[in-house]
């Protein structure tokens, strides 16, 4: 939602404070809906969400190679309940990138064969 560009314009340290009325009436919502947003605090999925990032930071930590499925089964072997998606999702969102390793990586081929590799035949 918009509300948090409510919020970072309506702080008190923002280079342009912007009142929380004249946002809300801009951007077309109601000012009721962005405190209640700003008193219910973090929902429980995104909570869930950071645990489950900082479990997959650890276990990427431990292996870099690690793809996001392999990341998915170690997760679940700690107790964690993820599908590979939203595992997925955490790990593109959060930065965590796999590394590809073997033979095409030196010559920025990756998957390649040796036939690929020597040309047109």
């Amino acid at each position: 939602m918009m509300y948090s560009l409510v919020h970072e314009l309506a702080e008190t340290g923002a280079r342009l404070r912007v009142p929380v009325a004249l946002t809300c009436r801009v951007l077309g919502f109601s000012k009721q809906g962005y405190y209640k947003w700003l008193s219910a605090g973090v929902c429980q999925r995104d909570w869930d969400d950071a645990h489950l990032a900082n479990a997959a930071i650890d276990v990427h930590g431990d292996d870099p190679e690690f793809g996001y499925r392999l990341i998915a089964d170690e997760l679940e072997h700690d107790g964690y309940r993820a599908c590979e998606r939203r595992t997925w999702r955490v790990c593109s969102q959060n930065g965590i990138r796999w590394v590809i390793t073997g033979k095409g990586e030196a010559k920025g081929i990756v998957g390649a064969t040796d036939r690929d590799r020597s040309g047109p035949a």
